[in-house]
């Protein structure tokens, strides 16, 4: 049981922030393991890309539709004992494949059940914790939550790949079950429910501030997270999100996250040096993704994702003619990490604007499944394509053209009328 009070008054939401940031941290860990257990798993099982790649196609396809109903679900059973249930099975899930001997073992533990609880500790998780804990500075808020997967990459990759590196795939997997398991005590301690479970109003609120009622608080949340997905289909301010965010999934996690380590390792790099890639990029999103979110409060959020879309295409198309220097990668890191997932903040506040503070959040679910079907769809592509061609070349390349489109679509993006009818105002 949660004490009914806590210290820094309302700051008490960054303390909140900090316990998020850190399973959101985790969580992408878990979500990177895949791209540096390819190859120590071809060498283990002579298991091919492209099967490995079906894992880790199905595991982002699910990690992403997760995520509407784990936001519908903490609503309706509770924040924390969703994010608690969801922890548990990670570890769980992770540590059980330390047994697998089939490719389907791998398809059932990171392929099904790892994703399933990593999506409830997703982009949902930061967007609702946003919408519940603050009334201010949301941008900059959802940047920093944001911002924890480009962390993961920081802290993780690295790390990971030196696992992978001297002892295979299965030091990888204690490491992310231990991880996980250790943030399950935090989360019972540290995160309230709500603020007014302590007695707080949200941060930048008044004291009579009364928060929206989310509507999957209410009724069956199965029906409310699907009746949601009705109406926001029937706009199209949401088809044009939902296909920025496919986008934005399948040239980030999707084909650079799964696969960059191997297209590397294809161009005769070392997997701990081009870890050391990703998380140069991890340290570049750190201070763009944040640095998105500020810049989300106070611009066109449009205009952003046309100017963040266009940089990321642009450096997608360079890439398979940048030589792979050493210079050439860190002019690669730099430009395409500065915006790995700056989009977030932006897209946050341009579905607030679109479907209000009580629908917003599953709708961005909805959403973020987009961006995890274009994910699952580039890390499949991508195996393929290696398998096919022999090479990566045209994989990146079309990438590169896709985000090129996603800037132009961002543009036309409108939310000046609300997308759903007025919500009812809290009495």
């Amino acid at each position: 049981m949660i004490a009914q009070s806590r210290p820094f008054g309302q700051r008490y939401a960054f303390v909140v922030v900090a316990v998020i940031f850190l399973c959101l941290l985790i969580a992408a860990g878990l979500r990177s393991a895949p791209a540096v257990m390819m190859l120590p798993l071809e060498n283990s099982f002579g298991w091919r890309r492209d099967v490995v790649s079906l894992a880790a196609a199905t595991g982002i396809f699910l990690y992403g539709l997760t995520g509407p109903f784990a936001a519908a679900l903490m609503e309706r059973i509770g924040l924390r004992r969703t994010l608690l249930a969801a922890l548990l099975l990670m570890s769980g899930s992770t540590a059980l494949s330390l047994l697998m001997t089939k490719p389907w073992h791998l398809l059932l533990t990171w392929g099904v059940f790892s994703s399933i609880s990593s999506g409830a500790v997703a982009t949902v998780l930061g967007a609702t914790i946003v919408n519940r804990w603050f009334k201010t500075n949301r941008g900059l808020v959802m940047g920093l939550m944001s911002a924890s997967s480009a962390t993961g990459l920081l802290v993780f990759l690295p790390l990971l790949a030196s696992l992978a590196q001297s002892g295979g795939w299965k030091p990888v997997a204690i490491a992310i079950a231990v991880a996980t398991a250790a943030l399950v005590p935090l989360v019972y301690m540290l995160v309230p429910e709500r603020p007014a479970s302590i007695g707080m109003v949200r941060y930048g609120a008044e004291a009579d501030d009364v928060p929206p009622v989310p509507p999957a608080s209410q009724g069956n949340f199965l029906t409310q997270t699907l009746s949601t997905l009705r109406r926001a289909a029937g706009t199209r301010v949401f088809w044009y999100l939902f296909a920025t965010f496919f986008v934005c999934g399948f040239t980030t996690n999707g084909l650079v996250g799964t696969h960059l380590i191997a297209f590397c390792g294809d161009m005769g790099i070392g997997e701990v040096q081009a870890a050391g890639l990703l998380s140069m990029m991890g340290i570049f999103d750190l201070i763009g993704t944040t640095l998105s979110g500020w810049l989300t409060d106070r611009f066109d959020p449009r205009k952003l994702l046309g100017v963040y879309y266009g940089i990321r295409g642009l450096s997608l198309i360079y890439l398979p003619y940048s030589g792979f220097s050493a210079t050439s990668l860190i002019i690669f890191a730099v430009f395409y990490g500065l915006d790995w997932i700056a989009t977030v903040p932006p897209t946050l506040r341009l579905s607030n604007e679109a479907f209000g503070d009580r629908s917003g959040p599953i709708v961005f679910g909805w959403i973020v499944a987009g961006h995890q079907v274009g994910a699952a769809t580039a890390a499949f592509f991508g195996g393929t394509m290696r398998e096919l061609q022999g090479n990566y070349e045209l994989a990146f390349l079309i990438a590169g053209m896709t985000a090129i489109a996603a800037a132009c679509i961002s543009l036309l993006i409108n939310t000046s009328r609300p997308a759903f009818d007025p919500e009812p105002q809290a009495a």
